[in-house]
């Protein structure tokens, strides 16, 4: 999945679905190592490729 992302999501503001109430949403910064890193607001969410289910562009 991480090709993937930096592939078609890198730089683009996006909802990241992990289950349940777990929505977030950023800009893509980077994917590296297995870990999604989103920023909102100055603020940086790094969130575990592994626990993604569904992501889309804004």
């Amino acid at each position: 999945m991480q090709p993937f992302i930096v592939e078609h999501y890198l730089k683009k503001t996006v909802d990241v679905y992990c289950g349940g109430p777990d929505l977030f949403r950023g800009t893509i910064e980077a994917c590296a190592d297995n870990v999604l890193t989103l920023k909102k607001e100055g603020k940086l969410t790094h969130i575990a490729i592994g626990k993604v289910i569904a992501i889309w562009a804004q």
